[in-house]
């Protein structure tokens, strides 16, 4: 098998296709459409005319909506270990920045952060142009969250806070369109289905969605195998700060008897997967366990930075290097100063 392309190389695609993709001409069905006068029964009344939305379908490039890059779930399965960003500010400019800078996914946290479905699928848009997988972290384990999340066209979805195997039972059921769960279906026009023109998207849907589960307290990991094993959960995502949390130690994450119980959960979580189950381990780096670390402990998913984080530190240090530039150089220019003074 060969190896995955690099970063460096991935990015470096995606730049040279946003700079040389040829300009696209619209379909030959939709022209003809267009150049018709209008008229209800051929524009509007999609029922009874079928065949022209179908020839639509047929010619329009869905992938500049939803890329056809490759999923999430193949490359783990490939073997791959895969390198992520959480995107808290719902800045498009940020989440197109990290989408070029070539992290294999990229999760817009709707948990944490401050924005909703509405300012998620303008994350997404921007994402799709640099053909960069999106997970969207839903606040809370419900069917509405899920609907509404999983109809905008994430590649997956992560639920926090599972604690049983019942909930991530019911995660998974607000994932699957009836007989098999219980997700309201608006197939036919919404962006997932690229507004109805994919005819695919029912019948792949589910077999592509990643399904994570965050599994972040005490009361969750004595259950973590059996989660694990759920059919139709693909990932278990550690929680170290929710983890510290449940144990009494909010204020130091770093505590030995945290780290101790994090590797075992991890541990549980590997052990599941060597029996043949096909579930795999995400989690969070932290400042005194980096994603080199995680890697090395197997986990397959790694989510190594947060972007309101990486702003705050750079800004912070921009500031202090320039507040100490000016001191330094006002010590300088006195030292120089007395220097000359006094030949």
């Amino acid at each position: 098998m060969a190896a995955p392309p690099s970063a460096s190389l991935r990015t470096n695609h995606r730049l040279s296709f946003l700079s040389s993709k040829p300009k696209l001409r619209p379909p030959l069905s939709f022209l003809h459409l267009k150049s018709q006068p209008f008229n209800s029964s051929l524009h509007l009344n999609l029922r009874s005319k079928t065949h022209h939305l179908n020839a639509i379908s047929s010619d329009l490039d869905i992938s500049l909506l939803n890329p056809h890059c490759p999923s999430l779930k193949s490359r783990l399965s490939s073997g791959e270990t895969l390198y992520g960003i959480f995107l808290l500010s719902f800045s498009p400019t940020l989440a197109e920045i990290a989408g070029l800078a070539g992290y294999d996914y990229v999760v817009v946290d709707m948990e944490h952060g401050p924005g909703g479905i509405s300012e998620a699928l303008q994350c997404l848009r921007v994402l799709a142009s640099t053909h960069t997988p999106v997970i969207l972290r839903v606040p809370e384990v419900s069917a509405a969250w899920t609907k509404k999340a999983l109809d905008l066209g994430p590649q997956g979805i992560m639920f926090p806070n599972i604690e049983s195997v019942s909930a991530a039972e019911m995660a998974v059921s607000y994932c699957r369109f009836p007989p098999r769960g219980v997700r309201g279906t608006a197939h036919t026009i919404v962006r997932a289905s690229a507004y109805g023109l994919d005819d695919a998207y029912v019948s792949r849907c589910e077999e592509e969605l990643l399904i994570m589960c965050q599994v972040e307290t005490t009361t969750g990991i004595k259950e973590i195998e059996a989660i694990a094993a759920v059919e139709g959960v693909n990932v278990i995502q550690t929680g170290p700060l929710d983890l510290s949390a449940s144990m009494g130690y909010l204020w130091d994450p770093g505590h030995k008897k945290v780290r101790e119980m994090l590797k075992e959960a991890e541990r549980r979580v590997l052990d599941v997967k060597e029996e043949g189950r096909s579930v795999y381990l995400g989690g969070f780096a932290m400042p005194k366990d980096p994603p080199e670390m995680l890697k090395q402990r197997g986990y397959h998913m790694v989510s190594g930075a947060i972007d309101v984080a990486m702003f705050r530190q750079a800004a912070v240090e921009d500031v202090k290097r320039f507040r100490s530039a000016g001191k330094n150089a006002a010590e300088e220019g006195e030292e120089k100063e007395d220097g000359y003074y006094s030949e």
